[in-house]
């Protein structure tokens, strides 16, 4: 495993590789793709249709590829697209930010290490019910219920109102996009 996995050249096809390890009685396949080729939906993507034909079955051909993304990415259409976007979230979040302001059972080390913990749990069928019919009453998705849950607790936390929290999306806003690999996140 520490074999397979090394730094990729940019300059030099491919920004993929695979390989085979027998390992016992398993084979495993292995998977390292360079992050500028695609994306954590990608990784998804890649490993469904894997298990997919692995299975026997037959792909399906995605209306789109990467290459018509980046082809629209350059157009100029889109260029101006993105020039007014950017000037609206430049000016959105121009001036004093806020700073939020968390009571935490430590004190903040100087230097950022990254160090800390997970706390997971699985949402009971009731609970998940009821979330996903806020959604459905609100016209919005169960990832956006979930966001505003989060952002109240934070201002409840934090004694704030004005909170601002940042997320990544796929940058998959086709839906003709939705089954294509490659690096998509603008973050």
């Amino acid at each position: 495993m520490k074999q397979f996995i090394r730094p990729f050249h940019l300059d030099k096809a491919p920004l993929i590789r695979a390989g085979l390890i027998t390992y016992e009685d398993r084979n495993l396949l292995l998977l390292d793709v360079h992050h500028i080729a695609a994306d954590g939906v990608s990784v998804g993507i890649i490993r469904k249709e894997f298990n997919a034909l692995y299975a026997g079955h037959k792909l399906k051909q995605p209306p789109l590829q990467y290459k018509d993304y980046s082809e629209w990415q350059v157009s100029s259409g889109t260029k101006e697209a993105l020039k007014e976007q950017e000037e609206y979230w430049l000016k959105r979040l121009s001036g004093d930010l806020p700073i939020l302001n968390l009571q935490t059972d430590y004190e903040r080390p100087r230097v950022k290490s990254f160090e800390g913990s997970r706390v997971s749990f699985t949402a009971d069928e009731r609970l998940t019910s009821s979330l996903k019919s806020v959604a459905k009453e609100t016209g919005t998705t169960l990832y956006m219920v979930l966001l505003a849950v989060y952002n109240v607790m934070l201002s409840k936390y934090s004694g704030q109102q004005d909170v601002i929290i940042g997320t990544a999306e796929s940058g998959r806003s086709d839906t003709e996009l939705e089954n294509t690999v490659g690096m998509f996140v603008n973050t």
